[in-house]
């Protein structure tokens, strides 16, 4: 799904950059360009980005 319609940015590419070690927005947007223009996109950068640290991130007991 496209996330940043401006740079024309999905998901997939999100989730590359946070398996890349990217971990904030700033991140993402230096790794893919979303979100450094309109900024409409933020809000559900962020939401991928916390998804898929989870992900990557065990759950500590």
């Amino acid at each position: 799904m496209i996330v940043c319609i401006c740079h024309g940015i999905n998901d997939k590419a999100i989730r590359n950059a946070v398996s890349d070690g990217a971990v904030s927005l700033s991140d993402i947007a230096c790794a893919t360009g979303a979100g450094t223009c309109c900024g409409k996109c933020h809000d559900c950068v962020r939401e991928i980005v916390d998804e898929q640290l989870s992900m990557l991130m065990p759950i500590a007991a």
